[in-house]
């Protein structure tokens, strides 16, 4: 129910149309694996999912098992990676729900393999190498003989695939290819991986490396933040923001010379100012940070956002703004007019990136989907 102005909407159909464009930049035997761990990216996990598997995706990564059970409940039947470290608790769930887990050590296998073998099936598991992020993953040769050999060993367990994660794949050289270091984890990835079956499905590229660097295909491309609209490098592709955010004026005010605004008083006025107030804040996760920085479009100009940003308000500086009125609809992300406002610049104005930017926005926010 929107009983106050303040929405985003997501466009599935773009959704699907940054899929396809990522399907038709790689090679047909190459698959892509859509990333909707974190509510997609604050986009809806379910939705999101359910719009990709209707253009054939096989395969979506999660980062935990209650994500990966929420798209169970909700009827995806596409193998569901979790990405995040296999966790004694949670395996019996993950098993029931045939999850695929991620796996790096021999102890974290073997619980699996005890879980497994009681509830009378195989746990999937991929195997995560670590060459170079030093979050989750084997390091060492040494590491990687002990895994393949308790592999041998637990017979409930089968092992599908094997991933690497670049640390440093959206900086790169001046010509667009690897930089050195994404280079020594790639190599690092190939000399680790041959200590397991070759079958198994291997995969590294993200986003960047993706679209930057064919090398590091293999048999699948995990696709996240581009799928949702950003691409993290320079690209000729044609992506589409799926996520606009927009809300509106409550209230329109004049200022005299030395007039404060908001907490703090942070922003004075130098001369007579027309102030709108806009129907959201930081309680609705348009960050606090961005007060005196940040901008918005309002009757298709940018107006830029003065004084602290509050709780459940903000107020910008519309002096010189034909049209501006209560009830005026308020762009945050989105486009309005000539005007357009990327998740990337608000985040850049908020001292953060696109990434949590997209993932702030509260719940108290309504949603609304344009559907495939």
């Amino acid at each position: 129910m929107l009983l106050r102005h303040n929405r985003i909407v997501i466009d599935l159909g773009a959704i699907q149309h940054n899929y396809r464009v990522l399907c038709d930049s790689i090679p047909e035997n190459v698959r892509i694996m859509p990333v909707v761990k974190a509510n997609a990216y604050g986009h809806g996990a379910v939705e999101v999912a359910k719009a990709v598997v209707t253009e054939g995706a096989t395969f979506v990564a999660v980062a935990l098992v209650e994500e990966g059970v929420l798209l169970r409940e909700s009827g995806i039947r596409a193998d569901i990676l979790v990405l995040g470290a296999a966790m004694e608790d949670a395996m019996e769930t993950a098993v029931k729900y045939g999850l695929t887990q991620t796996v790096f050590d021999p102890e974290t296998l073997r619980a699996l393999n005890r879980v497994a073998g009681y509830l009378g099936t195989k746990a999937v598991v991929h195997i995560k190498v670590d060459t170079g992020m030093n979050r989750i993953g084997l390091r060492t040769e040494e590491e990687a003989q002990a895994l393949a050999a308790a592999l041998t060993a637990c017979e409930h367990v089968e092992a599908r695939g094997i991933f690497t994660h670049f640390a440093d794949a959206d900086h790169p050289l001046a010509d667009g290819g690897l930089n050195d270091f994404s280079i020594k984890q790639l190599q690092r990835f190939v000399q680790l991986k041959r200590f397991f079956q070759p079958t198994m499905l291997a995969h590294a590229a993200n986003s960047a490396s993706g679209l930057i660097a064919p090398c590091t295909y293999f048999q699948m491309v995990r696709a996240g933040i581009a799928l949702y609209g950003y691409p993290p490098v320079p690209t000729h592709l044609p992506f589409q923001s799926a996520l606009s955010w927009e809300s509106e004026v409550v209230q329109v005010k004049e200022l005299a010379l030395g007039d404060t605004v908001g907490y703090g008083r942070a922003f004075t006025a130098r001369q007579g100012t027309r102030i709108a107030t806009v129907a959201v804040g930081y309680g609705d996760g348009y960050h606090r940070s961005g007060g005196n920085r940040a901008q918005m479009l309002v009757c298709g100009k940018r107006a830029n956002v003065v004084g602290h940003i509050c709780m459940d308000q903000t107020m910008i500086d519309v002096t010189g703004i034909d049209g501006v009125k209560v009830g005026s609809p308020v762009v945050l992300i989105g486009a309005q007019g000539n005007g357009r406002i990327g998740a990337d610049e608000l985040a850049a104005w908020m001292n953060t990136i696109s990434y949590e930017m997209l993932l702030s926005i509260t719940n108290r926010v309504h949603r609304e989907y344009i559907r495939f």
